[in-house]
């Protein structure tokens, strides 16, 4: 069992920002692919960017430029820095980490950022 931990989901006025935390109960930062999801109301659950264990990001297109991915291995903690914000990033944004060994996804319980004026 994995525990991941959000914070630091907000209400923010477009153009905002807000800097997401996923805190691991264990020590997997670096050691798996680790990602930032999001669900907005009545839809499905997208990639918003993932960070691999040589540190290379990868973004969703609707993102880039935006966001930035980032890690700190000491802490056990994925952070996503989110700047201009807009109406339609506004969703539960979801951290998890995907075990190839066993093909096991395993997902935190959602930080909620509402983006609104």
């Amino acid at each position: 069992q994995v525990q991941l931990v959000e914070s630091g989901g907000d209400s923010v006025q477009p153009g905002g920002s807000l800097r997401l935390s996923c805190a691991a109960a264990r020590s997997i930062v670096g050691r798996y692919v680790m990602g930032w999801y999001r669900q907005p109301p009545g839809n499905q659950r997208d990639l918003v960017a993932t960070i691999s264990t040589t540190g290379a990001t990868n973004y969703a297109d609707s993102v880039k430029g935006r966001f930035t991915i980032s890690r700190d291995i000491a802490k056990n903690t994925v952070y996503l820095q989110m700047s201009s914000l807009n109406v339609e990033d506004t969703a539960v944004y979801y951290c998890n980490v995907f075990f190839p060994a066993s093909r096991r996804n395993y997902w935190g319980q959602g930080t909620q950022v509402t983006v609104s004026s």
